[in-house]
């Protein structure tokens, strides 16, 4: 999927779409090259680390600025569409799952955008999660830049309106995400932890045995589907 295609699936204007495409891949690439900032044009950058770095040096030229400036913000903003997508892609499920909402044909382009926007964490369905829990579900940590919006109930195993139910999503800290995720952890109806044998030293990843999630009567059903299915499945398969 390039950049483009991309931009359009996450809602952008087919005409923003295009432009901050061709800003990347053409009048910032020429400034990069002329400076000696970069050789090559950046469309060829796979990297999302690599072009941060890149970006540091290009947002310092003269002539960068200046056109920035003009275009209120244009070139900066194509820059970081670009390191979202290249972080996107790093994702292969990811880009599997947002190529099929795309490629429905009974999915409307409203929907279409708001389940892209869920797949990733971001948008109305992001909101919802920050506005239910506040901050991490279970730890409280507040500060939402830190937080994933994840599901319960997987993507790959949701129906479209279970994909944007805010009952079906946590809001949780990286590492606690990432354990669930996997199924090294889940939760009683009562909300009680319950910790996977398997999860080697899992007070270094900030998880301990007495933590509580507040769950109530719409998370039950999810909640029950990742222990029964998700919860150490990698063990029974």
């Amino acid at each position: 999927m390039n950049f483009e295609k991309w931009l359009s699936q996450i809602g952008k204007s087919d005409k923003t779409a295009s432009s901050y495409s061709n800003a990347v891949s053409g009048s910032i690439s020429d400034w990069a090259n002329s400076a000696g900032v970069f050789a090559n044009n950046l469309s060829e950058v796979t990297s999302s680390k690599q072009l941060r770095e890149i970006t540091e040096d290009i947002k310092k030229l003269p002539i960068f600025q200046n056109k920035n400036i003009k275009g209120k913000g244009m070139y900066s903003a194509a820059l970081n569409q670009y390191a979202a997508y290249l972080d996107d892609l790093s994702n292969e499920e990811i880009q599997e799952d947002i190529e099929a909402v795309v490629s429905s044909p009974n999915t409307s382009k409203t929907e279409k955008t708001a389940l892209v926007n869920a797949r990733v964490g971001q948008g109305k369905y992001r909101a919802d999660l920050i506005n239910y829990w506040e901050g991490c579900a279970l730890t409280g940590y507040g500060d939402v830049r830190f937080l994933v919006a994840s599901h319960i109930k997987p993507w790959r195993e949701s129906d479209n309106n279970e994909r944007l139910d805010a009952y079906n999503g946590l809001l949780l800290l990286p590492n606690i995400d990432k354990a669930f995720d996997l199924g090294f952890i889940t939760f009683t109806v009562a909300g009680n932890i319950i910790v996977s044998e398997h999860l080697e030293e899992a007070s270094r990843l900030g998880i301990n045995h007495d933590m509580h999630l507040k769950i109530m009567d719409d998370h039950q059903e999810y909640m029950q589907f990742h222990r029964d299915v998700v919860f150490e499945r990698k063990y029974r398969d």
